[in-house]
């Protein structure tokens, strides 16, 4: 194949860090904040809100970079998270922007923070779950930003989340039962814990708490209870009475947009082929159409509100055909400033634009997805790529996709399916996967396939399967159970054996077990059913090449899926390459890392289905 109708666009360039990232405004309005490269590394930077120019590297990592911050309500501090080689046990660390000085709060081996509670309202205190006495639950800890106290303020007896108001007090905890659903509770006046609310399992994955009201009055719920897709509903603490707010027949609420202070929802964000926002105030209506207008921008639109005031409002706009654009926008004076891209080394390149397209599965089920065609080409029997995303309770959206515009650029069809267990399409779209890796959620990826070549515009011949996490397990899925369907597979961090993979998960993950079983399989109940799922198990049935890339540090999907596959490969002398990155957790942070990887995953494309490569 030859496909040179646009310039080739480097491997650097669509997967090299960012030249910047998150941007948010300080609470007192005086300071930008973003991710930028320091030496190579991501770190974060802090200049003068007015004056970006000016920022400066406030962090000195050198290593995998820094990808989680924000800045405290103090005024003077700034937090951000970091693990060790993608460990995922990450520790909180506090910078002084006044002093300068650094220190690591939570300086543990082998223990995870999470960020549970920081606002306005209690500038110098922070709610953190640490698994430092169990492994497998978070206790809460409170820290003081002023003296640098870290104090135990509740023993975790068995929740798996825990609901927290506006005062930074614990109402309310989360169990997982033992067919896969949820429990919820509330707390009483004496710190008791009773039940609230029953989640049956096929609402599990739809159904979770937005939070409190600042007055404490009200409970705001995204819940499928009673309906197939999520809904807003609004819960009267006092007399349990439930409104609901905001709903589609089809389609989950992907987001709440809350008032800063009052903490009451303005608009809700419902995830169909692209964003569709319903409002709630009318007032916020109208400032967020002024602000669309002024943009003029075809792309998803994020509103970051921050600052305290809520007069500045950190926007961005994510397109499909270009880099993230991120401006200040301030309420005021409705002035609008470009501050810039995320990837400004873009400009000057051809990328393609994401169309969405439906098709009926075999069984009836409609599925959604994104196709992406080479810019320029004939559409009519194109090589494609089906790239395959993970969770698998996730789903591809519209908007830049940095793989699609490498697949497109290189002369093939990237094609995303999002088949049934992904998120946003109602509870039984997502309840049709339960215990269906490697049949039906594969079948939607065939279908996808079939759909796209009867239209004549990919190739059936010329397929290749690839994805990480969940997605790897598609393609080692497609390698061993479908291989007449695709030409080659490239499977990132993918589980080969889904026993062992249940069997190996963080200590942290094991309060949530009974969801996976739920929605996976039993290791014990349903052992034979797991193997035949297993792409290991069928390993002999493997007739294509396959690449494989796995992080040695990583957690959920361990070193063993990666080497098991790839030792029995190498045992059938089947056609194989391995790529084993030492310093990586689940999936690649290094931009060293994923030069690695992506050159080879090209180079491998190239050979089997003839798409062109970066010298």
């Amino acid at each position: 194949m030859t496909y040179d109708a646009v310039p080739l666009i480097p491997r650097a360039v669509l997967f090299g860090n960012p030249t910047f990232a998150s941007p948010t405004v300080s609470p007192d309005g005086t300071r930008l904040g973003f991710l930028a490269p320091d030496e190579g590394v991501l770190n974060v930077w802090v200049g003068p809100v007015d004056r970006p120019d000016d920022a400066r590297p406030v962090t000195h990592d050198r290593g995998r970079g820094i990808r989680v911050f924000g800045f405290c309500h103090d005024d003077r501090t700034l937090f951000y998270l970091q693990d060790q080689g993608g460990d995922e046990n990450w520790r909180l660390h506090l910078l002084d922007l006044v002093t300068g000085a650094e220190r690591c709060v939570t300086p543990y081996d082998n223990v995870q923070v999470r960020v549970l509670g920081h606002n306005r309202w209690h500038p110098t205190r922070m709610l953190l779950g640490i698994n430092k006495d169990t492994p497998e639950l978070h206790d809460v800890y409170e820290l003081d930003l002023t003296t640098g106290e870290l104090e135990k303020v509740l023993d975790n007896p068995g929740f798996v989340g825990w609901l927290v108001d506006t005062d930074l007090t614990i109402q309310g905890a989360a169990t997982i039962t033992e067919d896969g659903g949820a429990v919820y509770f509330l707390t009483d006046e004496s710190g008791e814990y009773h039940p609230w609310l029953e989640v049956p399992a096929d609402d599990v994955n739809t159904t979770n708490p937005v939070g409190f009201s600042r007055d404490g009055d009200t409970l705001y719920l995204v819940s499928s209870l009673g309906a197939n897709a999520a809904r807003l509903v609004s819960v009267d603490l006092e007399t349990g009475e439930e409104t609901v707010l905001a709903a589609d027949e089809a389609y989950d609420i992907g987001g709440v947009e809350l008032e800063p202070e009052t903490r009451k929802p303005q608009a809700v964000i419902f995830d169909k082929d692209r964003e569709v926002w319903e409002y709630l105030d009318d007032g916020y209506r109208q400032a967020v159409e002024e602000l669309r207008s002024s943009l003029g921008i075809d792309g998803e639109l994020g509103i970051n509100r921050s600052e305290r005031t809520d007069r500045l409002w950190l926007v961005s706009v994510v397109p499909s055909d270009g880099p993230v654009r991120y401006y200040l926008y301030d309420r005021s004076t409705s002035a609008l400033r470009f501050l810039f891209s995320h990837k400004p080394d873009l400009a000057g390149y051809v990328l393609a634009s994401m169309e969405a397209f439906s098709f009926t599965a075999r069984d009836g089920l409609e599925i959604h997805g994104y196709i992406t065609f080479p810019p320029e080409a004939e559409r009519r029997n194109l090589p494609a790529v089906l790239n395959v995303h993970g969770g698998p309770w996730a789903r591809d959206t519209w908007g830049y996709h940095p793989e699609a515009q490498w697949l497109t650029n290189r002369g093939y069809a990237c094609v995303q399916v999002n088949y049934r267990g992904s998120t946003g399409y109602g509870k039984a779209f997502g309840n049709a996967a339960d215990k269906q890796w490697g049949r039906t959620m594969h079948t939607d990826l065939l279908d996808a396939i079939e759909h796209l070549a009867g239209k004549g515009v990919i190739d059936r011949d010329r397929v290749g399967i690839m994805g990480g996490s969940y997605g790897g397990y598609a393609a080692l899925a497609g390698a061993a159970f479908t291989p007449e369907a695709f030409r080659c597979a490239v499977d990132l961090c993918g589980p080969s054996n889904l026993l062992t993979l249940l069997t190996s998960l963080p200590d942290y993950w094991k309060p949530l077990v009974a969801m996976m079983h739920a929605k996976v399989g039993d290791p014990e109940a349903e052992k034979d059913m797991l193997w035949e799922r297993s792409p290991l198990s069928r390993v002999d049935d493997i007739q294509i090449p396959v690449l494989v890339a796995q992080g040695a540090n990583d957690p959920r999907v361990k070193q063993a899926e990666a080497e098991q596959i790839v030792a029995a490969l190498k045992d059938k002398g089947l056609p194989h390459e391995y790529l084993l990155f030492p310093d990586e957790g689940h999936g690649l942070a290094r931009p060293e890392n994923r030069e690695i990887y992506y050159a080879a995953a090209e180079r491998f494309l190239a050979e089997h289905l003839g798409g062109r490569t970066e010298s």
